[in-house]
């Protein structure tokens, strides 16, 4: 069963720390051969056995699943620092949700959830979790820390996230990113989910991120979008009004006389996007809204691997 699907199954469940532990242990049953260290079933630590070494802590269980040798890991801790961001701007509030929808089915309600994911894997490996969260204000810091205390008050903090705003809230993501890269002194991995419509001057957003790449750190991008509506421009050809949901301006048009050009004008976008991104030596990962969690989880266990 994919995630997709144990998600249709488990989505009248509310809790969201109940949520994200079903979705990881979904994901974790559909790995047969892994080529990631450090997970199994049980998900205890582990590392690659090497000839001549003691086989007293094989897991053997593992290696009948894997064909690998792999050694427990029972008090080495793997010590990942890691920082989530969470961009709340109102943009980030879209799609609006009809009643009974589920609540990742927009772009915070997706990052929450993704973010909670996330921080169950960090939990499970005994790894320091962060979190950032912003929008025309820098709303919410709290620094790394492993504890489960501090992870029930990320949680808490994550799900209030899911209200929806009462209030415009535009976007000031360069100026926080600046100031969230200043906090995080310690080599940590950084993960910032946004839609990326925030502004207009490339040059100074990709500064901020670039920022963030101080100390070593490893930054991934998790571009979160609707892609029925904001990639393909999926309307029927009725006159529509689209409203911008930061600063409340308005147009009315036909969808299809404007689908080709707006297409390609987002997705060039986004080619410049992983381009520059690429060229800055930061993850881009574009993610649909509703789906995709899969990719944030293979996302977060290879950029781990590479980050030694």
């Amino acid at each position: 069963m994919n995630i997709e699907s144990q998600l249709e199954k488990i989505s009248s469940f509310q809790h969201l720390e109940l949520l994200a532990n079903q979705v990881v242990e979904g994901f974790i049953s559909g790995m047969h051969k892994s080529p990631f260290h450090g997970f199994s079933a049980e998900f205890a630590e582990h590392k690659v056995y090497n000839s001549g070494e003691s086989t007293k802590h094989i897991d053997w269980k593992l290696f009948a699943k894997t064909d690998r040798l792999y050694t427990k890991r029972f008090e080495e801790e793997t010590n990942l620092r890691c920082h989530l961001i969470i961009d709340n701007s109102s943009s980030m509030h879209y799609p609006k949700l009809k009643e009974g929808q589920p609540f990742y089915e927009n772009k915070i309600g997706f990052s929450v959830l993704a973010s909670a994911v996330l921080m169950n894997l960090l939990k499970k490996q005994r790894d320091a979790v962060g979190l950032s969260i912003y929008s025309d204000t820098y709303e919410y810091y709290a620094p790394e820390k492993g504890s489960d205390r501090h992870q029930r008050m990320l949680l808490n903090k994550l799900e209030n996230l899911l209200e929806t705003p009462t209030a415009t809230k535009t976007t000031d993501t360069i100026t926080f990113l600046h100031q969230i890269a200043e906090k995080i002194h310690r080599r940590s991995m950084i993960i910032l989910f946004t839609d990326m419509l925030q502004t207009k001057d490339d040059n100074a957003l990709f500064n901020a991120l670039q920022h963030l790449k101080h100390d070593k750190h490893k930054v991934v991008l998790f571009h979160v979008i609707d892609d029925k509506t904001e990639l393909h421009f999926d309307y029927d050809n009725a006159p529509r009004k689209f409203i911008d949901i930061e600063n409340g301006d308005e147009v009315t048009l036909f969808a299809e006389n404007v689908k080709e050009i707006y297409e390609e004008s987002v997705q060039s976008y986004f080619t410049k996007l992983a381009q520059t991104c690429a060229q800055n030596k930061i993850k881009y990962v574009p993610v649909n809204v509703g789906a995709d969690f899969e990719k944030i989880l293979t996302t977060y266990l290879v950029e781990k691997q590479s980050f030694g």
